[in-house]
């Protein structure tokens, strides 16, 4: 089979190579899955420069999040066991963690639903705590988690408002159904969401990105207003000053997603199982902005890593034409 593998650190569009290899075979309490389409995550870009919480052993296959077939024709979504990861034509998976895909996605938006979805949902919904009448503040808001946060924040009856970076991003974030979108090379950000809220705040800041971003947000944030940490795509953890948080009357809170996989896999079915609901009466769809063959998978991860994509990229591993 073909499969994209990294042989030492680096830039993905540098150390990504594709090649021919055996498929993986499962181990205990795994099962063997068919690559339908593979969604790229930032988290992808980091294994590639060894920069990610998990590090696989080299070589490895990077791809975090996947639509797969199983042996008997089911349709699911899945987490690869690394280093076997999602960009090849057969990945390996823990058989407890597989899930059903949804009937109302395709392969391409099935493969962006778990990981962006799992974690808006649970950072707005078990974290902050989020209510219908609200205001939500998302940072990246034309992005892959970004995109998922507004819809999620949409579904739940927040008003949104989205922060981009540019024109196009703007455009995007209007499209997903934001009340207000800022871009922050053009305007205030602060300023715009003190004025979108007649100066009161944002109840909730959903914060993918950190560094000047988290900055912002303390600034915007309302009394007793929650900030949702995610990650850091902008490539600097910020320090929290303990005191402002005090003198405020604002939360810092962090998401770990993949820790409710090992402390409490219920309840990511239970997500799962809210996240179909809403993909099922079209209140989330997963933003898919491009849908590209394995052959161009490295050059996709990398433009991920640049941060100039909207929403979601999927590579089909089909569209190659090749056979296992």
């Amino acid at each position: 089979m073909q499969a994209w593998r990294v042989h030492e650190n680096g830039e993905p569009s540098e150390v990504m190579r594709l090649e021919e290899t055996e498929r993986p075979v499962p181990g205990e309490h795994q099962v063997l899955l068919k690559v339908r389409a593979a969604n790229i995550n930032f988290p992808d870009a980091l294994l590639c420069r060894g920069q990610y919480q998990v590090r696989p052993p080299l070589p490895f296959t990077p791809g975090v999040e996947i639509c797969g077939e199983t042996g008997d024709g089911r349709r699911v979504i899945a987490n690869p066991a690394l280093p076997h990861g999602g960009f090849a034509e057969y990945v390996v998976a823990d058989a407890a963690a597989v899930l059903p895909a949804p009937d109302a996605l395709d392969d391409a938006e099935a493969a962006a639903l778990h990981i962006g979805y799992q974690t808006g949902w649970f950072g707005l919904h078990r974290r902050a705590r989020l209510e219908a009448g609200e205001t939500l503040l998302v940072h990246a808001a034309a992005g892959g988690v970004g995109s998922a946060a507004v819809q999620l924040g949409k579904a739940a009856g927040a008003t949104v408002i989205g922060v981009v970076g540019g024109p196009a991003k703007a455009a995007t974030a209007r499209e997903l159904g934001c009340d207000t979108v800022i871009d922050r090379h053009a305007e205030d950000v602060v300023a715009a969401v003190k004025e979108a809220t007649r100066g009161r705040g944002a109840d909730v800041v959903y914060d993918p990105v950190g560094g000047t971003a988290y900055t912002q947000s303390t600034k915007v944030v309302a009394f007793e207003g929650r900030i949702v940490v995610v990650g850091f795509a902008g490539g600097t953890v910020p320090a929290p000053a303990l005191n402002h948080a005090l003198v405020k009357n604002y939360g810092i809170l962090g998401l770990h997603w993949g820790l409710y996989a090992t402390r409490n896999p219920k309840l990511v079915q239970h997500c799962h199982e809210q996240l179909t609901g809403l993909a099922a009466r079209g209140a989330i769809r997963p933003l898919v902005s491009e849908r590209v063959p394995l052959a161009a998978a490295a050059d996709a991860v990398q433009r991920v890593a640049d941060g100039t994509t909207t929403g979601r990229i999927a590579v089909l591993p089909a569209e190659n034409g090749a056979t296992a």
